[in-house]
């Protein structure tokens, strides 16, 4: 890599054509990526892109006046000083938020880059344009608020944010409260029937750990396994498997910790109280993300553990 103080004038403008032509083609793949769930912001995209292309072609004109036709091929890699940052244009389905935080962070290493540049040149000439590029870089923020104006209208900003609730529910919620549903009431069986049989507070820890972290694992893989989300729109297949492998094991360990405290009766105590929370907490999911009545999702969850938390207490007693 090469010290940006050691770039000459010509290499300075080879960069800033590189960076500028990268850069447009990074908010095609935004906009490309953003085109089907978020048409509107896609169309953002494609006029930021164009901007990009319009100071290309700026920056191009003026290299060919002063160095002729030869282009040398150096890059932002090729440089200390700029920060890495991981391809989130290669990532399918694309977030809204995090893409228009990311284009924002490009705007701003743009304009430093142009602003250092400009401190390092001697001609007049390219010093002026890399000015002027550092303020155009400064007011892409206000370009894009402008753009959003025009293209984000009312109804379709709402539509846009209605499908963004959708793909967080479908990648994230829905694995989630699969794993936390079947984490929280499968092992009320096999823990409260250990609780019941042996009355020895340590062992009936270590049966739930193992049905906790049993279940996490074979929730994980059985939804990694059910479809590979390129049809449904639910995500990459390990990370809705990990978020319901990880919610699987929770939802069973928290009633699966009580059982540390040495007393069988306060552990069992404290174990049926997080219970509660955790039924209670999955009817407000279902609730506040499956548009499920609370009454309903509370009665059918309810139901559902209670049966489960019997038959354990019955099985371990007999």
């Amino acid at each position: 890599m090469k010290r940006f103080a050691d770039l000459t004038e010509q290499q300075i403008l080879a960069l800033a054509i590189s960076n500028e032509e990268e850069d447009s083609r990074i908010y095609r793949d935004f906009a490309e990526g953003l085109r089907q769930q978020f048409p509107a912001s896609a169309k953002l995209f494609d006029e930021m892109a164009e901007e990009e292309v319009r100071h290309r072609s700026e920056l191009y004109n003026l290299y060919r006046d002063k160095f002729g036709e030869f282009l040398p091929l150096i890059r932002r890699q090729d440089v200390k000083g700029f920060v890495r940052k991981r391809p989130l244009w290669l990532v399918r389905p694309l977030g809204l938020d995090e893409v228009r935080k990311y284009a924002a962070e490009m705007e701003f290493e743009a304009a430093r880059f142009y602003r250092k540049a400009a401190e390092t040149t001697r001609d007049a000439s390219i010093r002026e344009l890399l000015v002027r590029l550092a303020e155009a870089e400064d007011q892409h923020e206000h370009f894009a608020e402008a753009l959003e104006q025009k293209l984000l209208t009312t109804s379709a900003r709402a539509a846009e944010d209605e499908t963004a609730r959708r793909v967080f529910v479908l990648q994230y919620v829905q694995p989630g409260l699969a794993g936390l549903m079947d984490g929280s009431v499968s092992t009320l069986a096999p823990l409260f029937a250990a609780a019941f049989a042996t009355h020895q507070t340590w062992e009936t820890f270590l049966v739930g750990l193992a049905a906790s972290v049993g279940a996490g694992i074979s929730m994980g893989f059985a939804e990694a396994l059910s479809d590979d989300g390129s049809l449904t729109g639910r995500g990459t297949p390990w990370l809705r498997g990990t978020i319901c492998g990880v919610m699987t094991t929770l939802g069973g360990l928290g009633h699966t910790f009580p059982y540390l405290i040495p007393s069988f009766f306060v552990a069992t105590a404290v174990a049926i109280a997080v219970v509660v929370v955790e039924l209670a907490a999955i009817s407000y999911i279902r609730y506040r993300y499956m548009d499920t009545p609370f009454l309903a999702a509370a009665f059918q969850v309810v139901i559902g553990g209670v049966l489960v938390f019997l038959a354990g207490i019955i099985i371990g007693s007999s």
